[in-house]
């Protein structure tokens, strides 16, 4: 059976040496999702309403810089909320464990408790946590707020999330852009199969089959997409434009 890494000694050293990374997957994938959903949603609506091609590239474009500029900031001021969030209990930590060490000690026990350790195996593993500061503000950060010392930057993350959707969304407006005969079709094709790529990719993250994320994906996609045409061509029945 073939292992993802090696497990020899200095491999292992290499390996931990800089520390666990901070994974930016989610913000490419909500990116890529939101900004191929969101164009082509207006792609469709403008089509159910039987626009022109111009109009449709002018409210595409203005959807990838607004909409694209707007949840780059928006995951930016979460992310760096998340950060501010960890400093600020990690202060509340530091100053439990100066303060009253033991009831922190006492915390670590219940916590390991729970997880089956009994006796003297716990209070063995109580002092060796406790014996030094930064395992055991780590483990208090993680068990008791499900926090881990790897924040994820800000910037990068804001980055990630506006070229992902930047770029998938720029998918529904290539047939526009190039003038191409029956665009509609040709963007629902388009765009359904960057929907299909996008859940396909991320499915090298997880256990799920490439097919079955891709479909998922697709499916979530093109319902969106759906439901802005039936109301620009509802709009466009009703008004009589």
């Amino acid at each position: 059976m073939t292992l993802e890494h090696s497990h020899a000694a200095e491999d292992i050293a290499r390996r931990l040496q800089g520390g666990p990374d901070a994974s930016y997957l989610r913000d490419w994938v909500y990116g890529g999702i939101d900004g191929a959903i969101t164009t082509f949603a207006i792609v469709a609506g403008s089509v159910g309403a039987d626009l022109s091609s111009r109009i449709v590239l002018i409210l595409g474009l203005a959807n990838l810089l607004a909409d694209g500029f707007s949840m780059a900031v928006a995951n930016y001021s979460g992310t760096q909320t998340e950060r501010e969030d960890y400093h600020r209990l990690l202060l509340v930590e530091e100053k439990h464990i100066r303060v009253d060490p033991e009831g922190e000690r006492e915390e670590i026990r219940q916590i390991f408790r729970a997880k089956g350790y009994g006796g003297e195996e716990l209070e063995t593993l109580v002092g060796i946590l406790t014996s030094r500061r930064q395992p055991w503000i780590d483990t208090m950060m993680l068990e008791e707020y499900g926090m881990t010392r790897s924040p994820r930057a800000p910037l990068k993350a804001a980055l990630a999330t506006f070229i992902a959707f930047f770029i998938c969304g720029s998918v529904p407006l290539i047939p526009f852009v190039f003038g191409l005969s029956a665009s509609g079709l040709i963007t629902t094709a388009s765009t359904a199969l960057a929907f299909f790529g996008i859940g396909a990719l991320k499915s090298r993250w997880s256990t799920r089959s490439w097919a079955v994320s891709g479909l998922e994906t697709c499916a979530i996609g093109m319902t969106a997409a759906g439901i802005a045409w039936a109301v620009g061509y509802g709009l466009k029945t009703t008004l009589g434009t």
